[in-house]
Protein backbone atom coordinates (compact mmCIF):
# COMPACT_ATOMS: atom_id res chain seq x y z
CA UNK A 1 0.00 0.00 0.00
CA UNK A 2 1.28 3.29 -1.00
CA UNK A 3 1.69 6.11 2.06
CA UNK A 4 -1.10 8.11 2.83
CA UNK A 5 0.70 11.24 2.11
CA UNK A 6 4.20 11.58 -0.03
CA UNK A 7 7.23 13.26 2.04
CA UNK A 8 9.70 14.77 -0.36
CA UNK A 9 13.30 15.12 0.94
CA UNK A 10 13.30 18.82 1.10
CA UNK A 11 10.28 18.32 3.53
CA UNK A 12 12.20 15.33 5.55
CA UNK A 13 15.22 17.16 6.28
CA UNK A 14 13.13 20.03 7.45
CA UNK A 15 11.11 18.67 9.77
CA UNK A 16 14.64 16.70 11.14
CA UNK A 17 15.80 19.90 11.43
CA UNK A 18 13.16 21.52 13.16
CA UNK A 19 13.21 18.79 15.64
CA UNK A 20 17.12 18.87 16.08
CA UNK A 21 17.30 22.65 17.05
CA UNK A 22 13.79 22.54 19.46
CA UNK A 23 15.74 22.43 22.39
CA UNK A 24 13.37 19.52 23.64
CA UNK A 25 12.73 16.19 22.55
CA UNK A 26 9.80 15.50 20.37
CA UNK A 27 8.25 12.30 18.61
CA UNK A 28 7.79 13.96 15.05
CA UNK A 29 5.43 16.11 14.05
CA UNK A 30 1.69 16.46 13.14
CA UNK A 31 0.20 17.43 10.37
CA UNK A 32 -3.47 18.05 10.66
CA UNK A 33 -6.37 20.47 9.58
CA UNK A 34 -8.21 23.73 11.06
CA UNK A 35 -11.10 25.27 9.96
CA UNK A 36 -9.37 28.82 8.91
CA UNK A 37 -9.71 31.17 6.19
CA UNK A 38 -12.16 32.70 3.49
CA UNK A 39 -12.04 28.61 2.27
CA UNK A 40 -12.88 26.76 4.99
CA UNK A 41 -9.58 24.60 5.89
CA UNK A 42 -5.86 25.36 6.38
CA UNK A 43 -2.91 22.94 6.95
CA UNK A 44 -1.24 22.94 10.06
CA UNK A 45 1.69 21.30 11.09
CA UNK A 46 2.95 20.87 14.98
CA UNK A 47 5.46 18.97 17.12
CA UNK A 48 3.79 15.94 18.61
CA UNK A 49 4.73 15.89 22.02
CA UNK A 50 1.92 13.43 23.30
CA UNK A 51 1.33 10.55 20.89
CA UNK A 52 -2.54 9.94 19.98
CA UNK A 53 -3.41 6.84 19.16
CA UNK A 54 -5.81 7.96 16.43
CA UNK A 55 -3.24 9.20 14.45
CA UNK A 56 -1.95 7.83 11.40
CA UNK A 57 1.79 7.39 11.75
CA UNK A 58 3.83 7.70 8.40
CA UNK A 59 7.76 6.87 8.53
CA UNK A 60 9.94 7.71 5.84
CA UNK A 61 13.07 9.11 5.21
CA UNK A 62 14.14 9.44 8.60
CA UNK A 63 11.06 10.91 10.30
CA UNK A 64 7.67 10.08 11.90
CA UNK A 65 5.11 11.93 10.61
CA UNK A 66 1.58 11.74 12.38
CA UNK A 67 -1.61 12.34 10.62
CA UNK A 68 -4.77 13.94 12.98
CA UNK A 69 -7.15 11.13 12.15
CA UNK A 70 -9.91 14.04 11.71
CA UNK A 71 -7.92 15.43 8.64
CA UNK A 72 -6.86 12.41 7.12
CA UNK A 73 -9.86 12.40 4.74
CA UNK A 74 -9.08 15.51 3.72
CA UNK A 75 -5.08 14.98 3.34
CA UNK A 76 -4.77 11.35 1.32
CA UNK A 77 -2.56 11.13 -1.32
CA UNK A 78 -1.06 14.74 -0.96
CA UNK A 79 2.50 15.72 -1.37
CA UNK A 80 4.26 17.66 1.40
CA UNK A 81 7.37 19.74 0.07
CA UNK A 82 9.58 22.29 1.72
CA UNK A 83 10.20 26.00 -0.04
CA UNK A 84 12.81 28.03 0.61
CA UNK A 85 12.52 31.04 -2.35
CA UNK A 86 13.07 34.77 -1.85
CA UNK A 87 9.48 35.85 -1.14
CA UNK A 88 7.97 31.97 0.61
CA UNK A 89 9.58 30.11 2.87
CA UNK A 90 7.72 26.91 5.02
CA UNK A 91 5.88 23.82 4.31
CA UNK A 92 3.84 23.42 1.08
CA UNK A 93 1.43 20.63 0.17
CA UNK A 94 -0.11 19.55 -3.21
CA UNK A 95 -3.49 18.05 -1.84
CA UNK A 96 -5.46 16.20 -5.03
CA UNK A 97 -8.57 16.55 -2.93
CA UNK A 98 -8.35 20.41 -2.90
CA UNK A 99 -11.51 21.40 -5.28
CA UNK A 100 -10.30 25.54 -4.51
CA UNK A 101 -7.99 27.81 -2.63
CA UNK A 102 -8.37 31.69 -1.40
CA UNK A 103 -6.72 34.10 -3.30
CA UNK A 104 -3.86 34.44 -0.55
CA UNK A 105 -3.45 30.45 -0.47
CA UNK A 106 -3.85 30.23 3.51
CA UNK A 107 -7.10 28.09 2.81
CA UNK A 108 -8.27 25.17 0.61
CA UNK A 109 -11.88 23.55 0.43
CA UNK A 110 -12.57 19.98 -0.56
Amino acid sequence: MDSVITITDAAADRVKAIIENRGKPSHGVRLGTSTKGCNGLSYTVDYVDDINPADEIIEDKGIRLYVDAMSLIYLIGSVMDYKDEKFQTGFTFTNPNEKGRCGCGESFHV
